[in-house]
């Protein structure tokens, strides 16, 4: 299930492909801010693969085509995450994404021990 949780908005070319047959559509109400165009359209996709069981909730524009699409994407990924595991050119991209930010992390923390390190030097002399 953790595994799950790496897709997102990313663009995958060597997915799993999914057919119609496998799908279970509706359109529901969405929730969050929004209001009165929130309220009283039903513009928010949830998208089911029947197979595996993962659920897709799709209300990230006012356009229901939009939203069919996203949701499709996203659970494209899930479904090829779900399928291939560790080996998933998702899971790898993320690994890949939070070892860069990690990186990035430990050299801001460098830089300021550095600039720490040379006002305190500063301040002996």
């Amino acid at each position: 299930v953790p595994l799950l949780q790496a897709a997102g908005k990313k663009k995958s070319f060597n997915l799993l492909g999914l057919t119609e047959a496998e799908l279970e559509e509706q359109f529901v109400r969405g929730d969050g801010p929004g209001g009165q165009a929130t309220n009283k359209t039903n513009n928010c996709v949830v998208l089911k693969h029947i197979p595996s069981g993962i659920v897709v909730k799709c209300h990230q524009t006012r356009s229901l085509e939009q939203n069919r699409k996203i949701a499709r994407e996203i659970l494209q990924e899930k479904v090829d995450l779900f399928y291939k595991g560790e080996d998933s050119d998702v899971f790898k991209e993320k690994k890949a994404l939070e070892k860069k930010k990690q990186e990035k992390k430990r050299r801001a923390k460098e830089n300021l021990e550095r600039k720490k390190y040379l006002k305190e030097m500063q301040q002996l002399d």
